[in-house]
């Protein structure tokens, strides 16, 4: 197929997208995953703000519980990366499943905005527009009714 049966542009925008919020989740990840003394010093200095022994306390408890729920956060961000990319090479390499392909690529760049910052919002705006273009889309004839390739040896 050449370059005119294909979404160019959606497959770029997209993949160029799934990149940005897979980049955002692994730095979120770093400060998730990373070293105690992070943790610790986030800690020490939101209670520090609080001021009192009881702004200490329940600071020290907010912070706490709210560590268990981000590398759920950062793994969620991780896999919406990953999938806004396997969806725009799919919309690339199966250009007649472009509903399917798009509506994985919008969904997974909203996804992305929990885990990843949303590829520092950059790979949210590029992925939602990327995803918006490859529904709106309309392949040629030729495209629409050709089936995958498959080659036997």
């Amino acid at each position: 197929m050449s370059g005119e049966t294909r979404a160019v542009a959606p497959f770029v925008l997209s993949l160029i997208g799934g990149v940005f919020i897979l980049l955002g989740a692994i730095v979120t990840s770093m400060f998730n995953f990373g070293s105690a003394t992070i943790v610790g010093s986030m800690s020490s200095s939101m209670s520090g703000m609080m001021g009192g022994m009881s702004g200490q306390t329940g600071m020290g408890m907010m912070i706490g519980g709210m560590m268990g729920l981000y590398p759920v956060f950062s793994i969620i961000g991780l896999a919406s990366g990953a999938l806004v990319i396997l969806g725009a090479v799919m919309l690339y390499s199966r250009p007649f499943e472009k509903d399917l392909w798009g509506g994985v690529i919008i969904a997974f760049s909203i996804l992305g905005i929990l885990g990843g910052m949303g590829g520092f919002m950059i790979g949210l705006v590029l992925g939602i527009v990327g995803g918006a273009l490859a529904l709106a889309w309309h392949p040629t004839p030729k495209t629409a009714l050709s089936a995958p390739a498959i080659h036997s040896s």
